[in-house]
């Protein structure tokens, strides 16, 4: 089988299962299995596929026509300026959540605590960019710890993880604290698309409950945990801009919601100590 078959088969076969964007995603999955960016598969010249790797891309195509998230089969995800192992214990780290980084970068701070670091995608994206800084990330889950560690490693940043639940056991102040943590609302989850429904993990998504929980304790933490010029900066639900900011506020804070580049509230700005 030839490299264009490959791509026009999986591209079928992934659209008769429904997928959307089945051509780009059967390339990505073909890229992977060459170890090669997509774009470069349209000037790759037109040979045949190995037996190994026509294996491994239908062993791909075939995980995603079940709806299996591209970067759980390719193993990575590319994220700000990195590229992020991702497995069934993480998140797949997304485009939105960029927004989170870049109101980040444009405020003063040397220290960051990460709640519910999954990946690592915005502690280490943080820390790569801006040299001389430190950081922590946290999270219930030792595995997608395993997985922020191998992260922070290759891409070589100055990172310390720790198994928590929110803040138990942190100690010290920071001036930043970061964090995604699970927003969807029980109700909300049927809802969700069955790539992320049925193959990320339900802890990162949901708290069982109204969406709001993992909010209630960030910010009944935070001033005992922030430097007195310090902020908080959590990614939101974009209907929930307004719930979480009064959070925020009623612990002492000046709030405002932040847009993402599609220009829906992506993230709440709380500063304490103005």
């Amino acid at each position: 089988m030839k490299l264009s078959q490959a791509q026009a088969d999986g591209a079928s076969l992934l659209r008769a299962a429904g997928i959307e964007g089945a051509s780009r995603d059967a390339d990505r999955i073909l890229a992977a299995v060459l170890d090669m960016e997509p774009g470069r598969l349209r000037i790759t010249e037109d040979r045949d596929l190995t037996a190994d790797e026509a294996a491994r891309f239908n062993k791909g195509i075939a995980a995603r026509a079940l709806h299996q998230p591209v970067a759980q089969i390719v193993g990575f995800r590319d994220f700000w300026a990195h590229r992020f192992k991702v497995t069934r214990d993480t998140l797949d780290p997304r485009p939105e959540t960029e927004a989170l980084v870049e109101a980040a970068l444009a405020r003063p701070w040397k220290t960051v605590l990460d709640l519910g670091t999954g990946t690592g995608a915005i502690l280490i994206s943080l820390l790569a960019a801006r040299a001389g800084t430190t950081g922590i990330g946290t999270d219930i889950s030792e595995k997608a710890l395993e997985v922020a560690r191998h992260n922070a490693r290759r891409i070589g940043v100055n990172a310390r993880f720790r198994q928590a639940d929110w803040y138990q056991g942190i100690s010290g102040s920071f001036d930043l604290i970061v964090s995604n943590p699970p927003y969807i609302a029980a109700d909300e989850m049927a809802g969700l698309s069955s790539d992320v429904r049925d193959w990320e993990p339900r802890q990162a998504l949901t708290d069982n409950a109204d969406g709001l929980t993992a909010y209630r304790a960030i910010a009944a933490g935070a001033p005992a945990m922030l430097t007195p010029q310090g902020i908080v900066l959590t990614e939101i639900g974009p209907t929930q801009g307004r719930a979480v900011a009064a959070l925020f506020a009623d612990r002492g804070a000046t709030t405002a919601v932040l847009p993402d580049l599609d220009g829906r509230d992506r993230v709440v700005l709380a500063e304490f100590g103005r």
